[in-house]
């Protein structure tokens, strides 16, 4: 159940941020591979912040987070000796979750204090959350 749980919430980060959840499991691991996404989510953030960014709900940015939520549901699962498959399929619906209640989190954070200011803020969570998952 609890590999379960950790897939659930780092798909929940991969509907935040597409790269995060899958730098953090492979840092953590120790992989060059990590690396990579991370200079990749770093680069996901610089667009996200920019004002003509494609919302994440639209079918490329929704695509996305649902093969990452798969990728890391399927990564921290088999990691921890559980069922990859599970793993996997409990990501995705995670990474849906995050997706559209980041997203209306993120269009009311907008209106309280702009597009940059809650950007950043969005950003430091998804940091923050899979720094805190991956650790467990």
């Amino acid at each position: 159940m609890t590999i379960l749980l950790l897939s659930l919430c780092l798909g929940f980060v991969s509907g935040l941020r597409t790269f995060t959840p899958l730098a953090a499991v492979l840092i953590r691991r120790g992989s060059v591979w990590g690396i990579v996404l991370a200079v990749a989510a770093v680069a996901e953030y610089v667009v996200d912040a920019m004002p003509n960014t494609p919302p994440r709900t639209g079918a490329v940015g929704l695509t996305a987070r649902i093969i990452s939520g798969a990728l890391v549901g399927w990564l921290i699962a088999t990691l921890h000796g559980g069922p990859g498959i599970a793993g996997a399929g409990v990501g995705i619906i995670g990474a849906l979750i995050g997706t559209y209640a980041g997203y209306a989190v993120r269009c009311e954070a907008i209106k309280r204090m702009g597009n940059y200011p809650a950007a950043i803020t969005g950003d430091l969570i998804a940091i923050g959350l899979a720094a805190l998952i991956v650790t467990r």
